[in-house]
């Protein structure tokens, strides 16, 4: 199997867990992550998915590279079109010129908007530049299911976490703030927390994305799917569980939010049933859990 961003955050935490019983080719170019997340079992190319040529002639390949946030492409629009949108066809199209019959890709929760929970056919928005990368890749994911016959299953990914411990430490400013908490608190230092910290999130640990993600591959699902816990918390419950966790008490410091409030999602929460129905998947690390082996690093 074909892993595209496949040394990046989530990339080779699913490169990592496949490589045992399976021949994994990660391809990256290494802007958000690093080969040295790979597992030596892991066959590693350092290419760009804008390349012709690419390794696609295999079973499945998962489509994880990516500019991965709003801020990324607010800073540069035009590689994030390219990156996101030409990347995901170019790959796609390969991968169909190949014989490659399933594409498993990411796609994002933050389409919903403030919706929660949000079923599939929520009624979706392009309210920054990275959302609207990410539901035309899923327009191009329609297109070739029913004009090429492929099985492409867009995964809509809720807030996932791992901490800097492990793959996300690469992600830096851009890791989720599970992770960015926790080094705060760790270090000594207030977490900073846009607006009063009532904000939730539906954190989902990258474990349970990364059998999420081969579920919908031994499934050759098509269409879109949610990927979350079903659970929401809120900020101010992230810096609680912290605290408690490592044994400080360092409270949080409240800003005025820099991002117009159009474009910011205050609250996200998965209905994840259709996943669930189609391949049996169910989220197995709750948020007390995670933030436990997200801390662990720090003792």
């Amino acid at each position: 199997m074909l892993i595209t961003g496949g040394a990046g955050f989530i990339g080779s935490n699913l490169a990592n867990y496949l490589a045992a019983d399976n021949e994994v080719l990660a391809v990256d170019d290494e802007s958000l992550g690093t080969a040295e997340h790979l597992d030596p079992g892991v066959e590693f190319q350092d290419r760009s998915v804008l390349d012709r040529n690419l390794p696609t002639d295999v079973d499945l390949v998962v489509h994880l590279a990516a500019l991965s946030s709003a801020p990324m492409h607010e800073a540069d629009p035009t590689r994030g079109v390219r990156v996101n949108v030409e990347g995901f066809v170019n790959v796609a199209e390969q991968a169909r010129e190949d014989g490659c019959e399933t594409v498993v890709y990411a796609s994002t929760s933050s389409v919903y908007g403030d919706t929660t929970p949000s079923p599939e056919p929520t009624e979706t928005a392009a309210d920054t530049a990275y959302e609207a990368s990410k539901l035309a890749c899923e327009r191009y994911g329609e297109y070739f299911s029913t004009r090429h016959g492929m099985s492409v299953a867009g995964l809509r990914l809720f807030s996932v976490y791992q901490g800097y411990g492990g793959a996300e430490n690469h992600k830096g400013e851009y890791a989720n703030v599970v992770a960015q908490f926790a080094d705060d608190i760790a270090g000594g230092d207030a977490p900073v927390l846009y607006g009063d910290g009532t904000q939730t999130r539906d954190f989902t640990h990258v474990s349970d994305v990364v059998r999420a993600i081969v579920s919908a591959g031994e499934n050759r699902l098509d269409g879109i799917y949610n990927v979350g816990t079903g659970d929401r918390h809120s900020f101010n419950e992230v810096v609680d569980l912290l605290n408690a966790e490592l044994g400080t008490d360092v409270a949080p410091e409240y800003v005025e939010n820099p991002i117009p409030e159009a474009a910011y999602v205050h609250d996200t929460c998965a209905d994840a049933s259709k996943l669930r129905a189609a391949t049996g998947w169910e989220p197995e690390i709750g948020l007390k859990s995670g933030i436990a082996s997200v801390c662990r690093q720090y003792r």
